[in-house]
């Protein structure tokens, strides 16, 4: 191991999968274990295999799988009380895993021992030291995580010190201070491991943190800083109750940050696509405020940021996005000013030049149009016809003659809609008809079936999510509303945005801007097919 190096223990498959909300089938499970192992994390923990047939087919799995970097780790329990530690069915089910390492987890806390586990404090201990000498005899890396570790200490230091020496003495590789409750303060952290380090060796000591009082990444910190040598988390924090320390933030700190080596260049490269590849396979969105890498992590919206950052990025960003495979964002809003415009045409490949007025005439509409309720910063694609249109590069590419939709309620279907609509291109005419559930998805399946004719590259593109949001509460159902589209044409991601008091009006809008987006991104979009 070289100076400053840090072990990563990666629990996504086990604590993180604790999460509520959070799902990983055991071939997912295997796909994430391989994505990470290729980063060159130091351990992956797979899963309980004594708790669930799924966990036992991913091991089975996992036994094909040759891991070039991690360790693939089984978790369980000691023994359970009053029984031989090869008789123990939690150490067999460990021993079938057939892992290089296995990670145990005892009770620290008195508490635990007395009113959970039912047993004396002295046979907590045995259960401790029977299981890691067991687990050795068999040949397996075993790494001891002493639960509620923190909390334990601060009721009664003796017992869980006792704790820590009886996992020592039986041989245990790694000791894994736990805040299992998530409540214990950065300060109290760096105290206790402090005294820890006196009687057990920092290099084998470890760190195992919950975020129930959003501290779990600073806890973490705490700890490395008085000398512990392992992490332990998940990717984006995912897990019980409020989650645990979230990995990704742990190596932006430690490697970016204080310069604890945790993965190679290339690897902390491949955080934010980490990140979303975890948060895809759990089917969970992407937080766009996660630090380093959140959509929103690099992104400024303030005039007087956007200024400052287009002349020294240093002066708003803490570090370059790029080196966690983020990137930089100039969002447009009514805070926004030419800095903003200027900055976010010349990301889009249009040249302002130093047309000062225009500048300003966009800044204008885009503050308008935003009191009227329309959102820019989180509808690119409109945001791009709005300033096309204002430097006169945008051409109309189909003019709507009329439009009508109906919506009927039968047996079989509660939601049957059907639009009729009427357009044309360069003086033809288009009159066609559709269904759809609902009446946005009828208008949508309507207006595609017109423009095929004259834009095939339609049909490359589909809608992907759908939001509505009420403006002002106060006229009930004749509020304000914003519609938000999210469209994909395979190789993009676009958003756009309508607002109006009819819902009809306000999706057709955000509607109709999605395809000219499409269009107007295609150098071809202008001509109709030969």
């Amino acid at each position: 191991m070289t100076k400053n190096q840090i072990l990563l223990y990666d629990t996504t498959l086990r604590d993180g999968a604790q999460g509520e909300q959070v799902n990983f089938s055991a071939e997912e499970k295997l796909r994430i274990a391989r994505h990470i192992d290729g980063l060159c994390f130091h351990y992956i923990e797979g899963g309980w295999p004594g708790s669930n047939p799924k966990d036992v087919r991913f091991f089975e799995m996992a036994k094909d799988v040759k891991f070039k970097n991690a360790r693939l780790t089984a978790f369980g329990s000691t023994r359970k009380a009053n029984i031989r530690p090869e008789a123990c069915p939690n150490l067999k089910a460990l021993l079938k895993a057939a892992t290089p390492a296995v990670a145990i987890f005892g009770k620290s806390w008195d508490l635990h021992a007395r009113e959970i586990l039912k047993v004396s404090l002295d046979e907590n201990l045995k259960m401790i030291s029977d299981s890691i000498e067991y687990l050795k005899s068999m040949g397996k890396e075993v790494l001891f995580d002493a639960e509620h570790f923190f909390d334990g200490f601060k009721n009664d230091h003796r017992y869980a010190t006792k704790v820590l020496k009886a996992a020592l003495k039986a041989g245990a590789d790694k000791i894994v201070l736990c805040d299992t409750n998530g409540g214990t303060m950065p300060q109290e952290i760096a105290a206790i491991v402090k005294k820890v380090s006196s009687f057990i060796p920092s290099e084998i000591t470890g760190i195992h943190t919950h975020n129930d009082c959003g501290l779990a990444v600073a806890n973490t910190l705490a700890a490395v800083a008085e000398g512990v040598n392992m992490v332990q988390g998940t990717i984006n924090g995912y897990g019980e109750r409020c989650g645990n320390a979230d990995l990704i933030t742990i190596i932006g700190n430690l490697q970016l940050k204080l310069g604890k080596k945790c993965l190679p260049d290339d690897s902390i490269r491949q955080l934010a696509n980490l990140s979303y590849f975890v948060s895809d396979i759990a089917n969970i969105p992407p937080l766009n405020s996660r630090p380093f890498v959140g959509r929103s992590a690099f992104a400024h919206k303030g005039g007087v940021h956007v200024s400052a950052v287009a002349k020294n990025s240093a002066a708003y960003e803490h570090m370059q996005p790029e080196l966690v495979g983020n990137r930089r964002r100039v969002l447009v809003s009514d805070m926004a000013g030419r800095s903003n415009v200027e900055y976010k045409a010349k990301e889009l490949g249009i040249d302002l030049g130093k047309n000062d007025a225009l500048s300003r005439k966009i800044v204008h509409e885009v503050k308008s149009m935003e009191d009227r309720g329309f959102q820019f910063d989180a509808a690119d694609g409109s945001l791009t016809l709005l300033i096309k249109k204002a430097i006169g590069e945008f051409v109309e590419p189909f003019t709507l003659e009329c439009f009508s939709v109906i919506t009927s309620r039968t047996e079989t279907n509660p939601s049957l809609s059907q639009a009729t609509i009427k357009i044309s291109v360069d003086g033809e005419e288009e009159l066609t008809a559709a269904e759809g559930n609902g009446p946005v998805n009828a208008l949508d399946h309507a207006l595609r079936k017109a423009l095929v004719k004259f834009y095939p590259q339609i049909n490359e593109m589909h809608l992907v999510d759908f939001k509505v949001r009420t403006l002002e509460g106060s006229e009930g159902t004749a509020a304000g509303v914003r519609v938000l589209l999210d469209s994909s044409d395979g190789e993009e991601l676009w958003s756009t945005v309508g607002v109006s008091e009819n819902i009809i009006e306000a999706s057709w809008q955000a509607l109709v801007d999605s395809i000219e987006y499409k269009l107007s991104k295609d150098k071809t979009a202008a001509k109709k097919p030969v």
